[in-house]
């Protein structure tokens, strides 16, 4: 079961959201939050497997919020902005995805599905914005690079390429929970927030 926790200001929202999720055979909603605040506190404490975070909240925004929760849980941004500072700053911050609100249902939950299992989505239509932005790969620090065992080293090369935590997994014969600790020591060692930054730095080596 895939537990979700529901961060919006409008309660009308909120409560579309959570029909929608809960119609989900496989899907939770374990909480519902109105702000940012409220959202990194309820997710702190009920440890949900993705945060759907609206970008514009009173109290914390969703970006900030998303900040203060790597390494806690995976968020997927929905918003009815996709606007390059809304865009970069929620991956940057960290967040699995970004989605604009006018996805319908089914694809709503498969975005949740895919974030939940590891994977990053990003919504088609600001794509062609994060091709341009990502370009130009950060470099690489030796010095961190150098920090990683063997094992880390060769789970940073499967999100080099893209793999989910289920298929680094598969692909080094070891338990999933297992790579998922692994991308975790990884993205703390390098300084990164999210796979989908890992990925970047990969491309950079």
């Amino acid at each position: 079961m895939i537990r979700v926790l529901v961060a919006d200001d409008h309660a009308a929202v909120r409560a579309g959201l959570v029909l929608i999720l809960e119609g989900a055979p496989d899907m939770e909603v374990v909480g519902e939050a109105g702000d940012g605040r409220s959202a990194v506190e309820m997710a702190v404490r009920l440890r949900p497997d993705v945060v759907l975070m609206d970008v514009r909240m009173p109290l914390l925004d969703g970006i900030s919020a998303t900040r203060e929760l790597a390494g806690v849980a995976d968020v997927l941004i929905l918003t009815t902005f996709d606007v390059d500072e809304y865009v970069f700053g929620a991956l940057r911050a960290g967040a699995a995805g970004f989605l604009l609100k006018n996805t319908d249902a089914e694809s709503l939950v498969a975005a949740v599905r895919l974030v939940a299992r590891g994977e990053g989505l990003i919504s088609p239509s600001v794509t062609r914005k994060l091709i341009a932005a990502f370009s130009g790969a950060p470099p690489a620090d030796p010095a961190a690079l150098e920090s990683l065992t063997p094992r880390e080293r060769e789970v940073l090369a499967g999100l080099g390429r893209g793999l989910s935590n289920a298929e680094i997994a598969r692909s080094l014969g070891i338990a999933e929970a297992t790579a998922k600790t692994h991308v975790s020591r990884v993205l703390a060692k390098l300084g990164l927030r999210s796979r989908a930054q890992a990925a970047v730095y990969w491309s950079g080596l």
